[in-house]
Order: C-alpha cells, then structure tokens, then sequence
C-alpha cells in the first residue's frame, strides 16, 4: 500500500510543481488549464488518460469547453503520495510541449 506524503516530502515536491495548488481539506493538488478550443482540451484530456491508465492512477477532473480542471489525490493513501507527483510532473510536461 502506498503512504501519504509527510508535511517535509509534500513542501518539497510541491516546490518543483509551481502551477499546482495545495488544497488543504482533500490534501490533494489542483490544476486548471485553459486550451485554445475543446479539441486541444480533449486532445490533452486523451494524452493524460493513457499515462494515467499506465500508471494505474487516474485523475480527479472535469472538462468545460476548453478549459481542464484537475485534482490529484490518493484515496487509498488518504491523501497527497508520490503517485500524484509524478502524475503531476507527467502533466506539466505534457503542457509544456505544446
């Protein structure tokens, strides 16, 4: 079973993710990402979804036209773990590629 990150890993890791944002209460971090149209919004939708599938950790989001908001939390760890930074970091260079 996966841990929980403790309050030093999670204030280290979130150092290196400056888009995301801490969010307390669900111990989870969030994203939102505003695309060009829907296709790109889906387009990167797709792209997440088959690391996602890979890694056997899938996101928390919801589409609204071209925007993608995101939430990674562990649910079986109870919280933020290292599987949600790494999808994270996924994410971002995925971002930063187009």
């Amino acid at each position: 079973m996966i841990e929980a990150l403790n309050e030093v890993e999670r204030a280290e890791a979130l150092d290196g993710l400056d888009e995301w944002d801490y969010d307390e209460a669900r111990d989870a971090i969030t994203r939102t990402i505003v695309f060009a149209d829907f296709v790109e919004a889906f387009g990167f939708m797709t792209q997440v979804a088959l690391i996602a599938e890979r890694a056997n950790h899938h996101p928390e989001w919801k589409n609204i036209w071209n925007r993608v908001e995101i939430l990674l939390t562990t649910h079986d760890a109870g919280g933020l773990s290292p599987r949600d930074i790494e999808l994270a970091e996924a994410i971002d260079a995925i971002v930063d590629d187009d």
